[in-house]
């Protein structure tokens, strides 16, 4: 099995908090660059998505934090979809530090919106399949 996509980031210090830590929503800034880094290398820009009339969306968010992360510290924000049979998916990700430790695992249920309905469309994989130029970056 290959390594799951990631992008890497560098902790900056207006990201953290009074205790010298990340800020715990900016996690969720990591995991969105991260994501949409996935998109854009798999083929797909948010303008497709657009006019395509669909569009992600979060359902749920989980977040584990493992290990703190500091001002200057480098880390990689990896990211991989998980397909069902439904109208959701499972999108897989963590953070870890250039020495290889875990700071955070995040979890994330999304789905894809058809944007004049309002509802999530019914086979989102097939959807994201159909607009990427490299479909297996999504394992899709």
């Amino acid at each position: 099995m290959s390594e799951p996509f990631s992008v890497p980031v560098t902790v900056r210090g207006y990201e953290t908090d009074t205790q010298g830590h990340l800020n715990q929503s900016v996690y969720l800034n990591y995991a969105e660059h991260a994501r949409w880094s996935l998109l854009r290398a798999a083929g797909i820009r948010q303008a497709d998505l657009v006019s395509r009339g669909v569009g992600p969306v979060a359902l749920e968010t989980t977040i584990r934090y493992r290990r703190e992360l500091l001002a200057g510290d480098e880390v990689e924000v990896s990211c991989a979809f998980e397909w069902g049979e439904g109208k959701t998916f499972r999108i897989r990700q963590t953070v870890r530090k250039a020495d290889g430790t875990v700071a955070a695992e995040i979890e994330a249920v999304g789905g894809l919106m058809d944007l004049t309905a309002r509802r999530l469309v019914a086979d989102p994989r097939q959807r994201f399949k159909e607009l990427a130029t490299d479909p297996a970056l999504l394992d899709a």
